[in-house]
């Protein structure tokens, strides 16, 4: 099943699906979720339980998910399963193999190292991602966007690897939500100001929450239940996830069909309407040969 995702997910926007791409960058998020798995022993041993109080436990083991997500389509294109205790953002990290030169790459605050800087830059890849509040940014020479530069020194073990201070933009803004002022600082691997002006990279970031519509879509829509995962097992565990992974993608990739035919973007498809239609249409299927598929598919789609 494992293998079987790996060849299918892959990203499929092109220069006409719109909010895909910005500057001729395709859009990517990442980020994780957790998911509780059946209390038995051996997915105790291997996934663990949540920390609490001494002397109490979680109800059930929690599995670690991290997804790497096409922005503009929901498509998710790599993840990774691991224990609750591996933190997602050690397990983002190895998501990079799937970035590269032609992709805008965005994260949460969780997902700041210079690590994560690094390792993106070194695939060729471009980022925007959010920063901590802890975290200090000098301000080395401002731009004419009201963006300024500065650096992110390595931490201790990338220094001792011989890793340098990269050279980052940061961008600050402050917006007003219910009322109350929310201050964003982002930092970005992106020099251009007329191709990316300091506006235009703050819109893009927000729309970095499509990723968590898209965990959202796995986890409420297409699952629903108290306890999703029903492998006693942690190998069937995983390859249930991957299953379960596998269902949305091809949710996703017919929504995407259907908005080119449209000439609309993927995501002003409701997920769950969708989700209707093909529940309703497995009845048509299940009686049908393969020579007959498309004449149902068209009503589908």
């Amino acid at each position: 099943m494992t293998q079987l995702f790996d060849s299918i997910a892959k990203p499929l926007a092109t220069s006409e699906t719109p909010g895909a791409f910005l500057g001729g960058l395709r859009v990517m998020a990442v980020d994780g979720t957790l998911l509780d798995v059946p209390d038995s022993q051996a997915n105790a041993k291997v996934f663990g339980y949540p920390g609490s109080r001494k002397g109490t436990k979680a109800a059930f083991p929690k599995v670690r998910v991290v997804l790497l997500i096409e922005a503009g389509t929901h498509l998710i294109t790599d993840a990774l399963i691991c224990p609750y205790r591996i933190g997602e953002r050690v397990r983002a990290l190895k998501l990079l193999r799937s970035v590269n030169r032609s992709m805008l790459l965005m994260w949460d605050r969780g997902f700041h190292s210079y690590r994560m800087v690094n390792a993106t830059l070194a695939q060729g890849c471009q980022y925007l991602g959010r920063v901590p509040k802890n975290v200090k940014f000098p301000n080395h020479q401002n731009l004419d966007d009201g963006s300024y530069l500065s650096w992110i020194n390595p931490d201790r073990k990338s220094k001792k690897k011989g890793f340098s201070k990269i050279q980052v933009r940061v961008i600050e803004y402050t917006i007003e939500t219910d009322g109350e002022l929310k201050t964003y600082r982002l930092v970005t691997s992106l020099m251009d100001l007329a191709l990316f002006p300091a506006l235009l990279l703050a819109e893009q970031y927000h729309q970095r929450w499509e990723i968590e519509n898209t965990i959202d879509e796995l986890k409420t829509h297409l699952l629903g239940r108290k306890t999703p995962i029903r492998s006693l097992k942690p190998r069937e565990v995983v390859q249930e996830i991957y299953g379960w992974l596998l269902g949305h993608y091809a949710i996703r990739s017919l929504m995407f069909q259907a908005s080119e035919q449209a000439n609309i973007s993927p995501l002003r498809l409701g997920f769950t309407g969708t989700l209707k239609v093909i529940r309703r249409a497995i009845p048509d299927f299940q009686d049908l040969n393969s020579q007959q598929l498309p004449c149902l598919l068209r009503p589908i789609r």
